[in-house]
């Protein structure tokens, strides 16, 4: 058993976020590995998540965030249940990571059950058909495409992908471990994301334009 001192609890306390009664028992119960101890604070958070996501929450903010000298601009709905916790650091440093997160990662959904139906038989029957040309038995197609879909699923939905701060952990875990911190349930419900010039097609006439442009002619 490894030594548990205040500098281990204070460490696993700014890796975390948990609390240090919190910390410290963690370290406790796994023998103060340190990694064995996030991962059942993780645990522990999930638990107390999974006790909230029936509770209401109609409180929040609309974050904003533009990117890249106005090219690229976010807007977040973030939901808790009071006021009061829409006021904390915690939350405001969140929404505004998330915010952040959609500028960076250009998610499509929320989670993955937002995605339509036919965009999901979409996707399999095409990776089906990348599946069946290596020569593949259809028992391990099936488990590429199930494999390839998952992959589709963390960089579609946000929820799924990669935090950007903390590519260990996927955005769902950051959201978790607020939750277990503040005690209130939170949702991200929707997201709008701007991309300047996005969906316009431009011609060879407009690029020779935009060099004349450049070029001062």
């Amino acid at each position: 058993m490894s030594q548990i001192t205040a500098s281990l609890v204070k460490e696993l306390r700014e890796k975390t976020g948990a609390g240090m009664m919190d910390c410290k028992r963690a370290l406790e119960e796994t023998g103060g590995e340190f990694e064995a101890a996030i991962d059942f604070l993780r645990k522990k958070g999930l638990s107390r998540a999974a006790n909230k996501a029936s509770r209401v929450a109609a409180e929040g903010v609309v974050e904003s965030y533009v990117h890249a000298q106005g090219k690229i601009g976010v807007i977040v709905e973030v939901n808790c249940e009071t006021d009061f916790v829409s006021r904390t650091d915690d939350f405001v440093t969140l929404a505004h990571d998330i915010a952040l997160q959609i500028a960076a990662s250009a998610p499509r959904y929320v989670r993955r059950e937002e995605v339509p139906a036919e965009v999901v038989a979409h996707e399999e029957e095409v990776l089906a058909a990348q599946a069946r040309e290596s020569g593949k038995p259809e028992a391990v197609v099936a488990q590429m495409v199930k494999g390839r879909l998952d992959k589709f699923y963390e960089e579609a939905c946000l929820l799924e992908q990669p935090f950007i701060k903390e590519p260990k952990q996927k955005v769902s875990d950051i959201v978790t471990a607020v939750i277990a911190r503040l005690g209130e349930n939170i949702v991200i419900r929707r997201f709008t994301r701007y991309e300047l010039g996005e969906g316009i097609e431009r011609t060879a006439t407009d690029f020779a334009e935009e060099v004349r442009k450049q070029a001062g002619h």
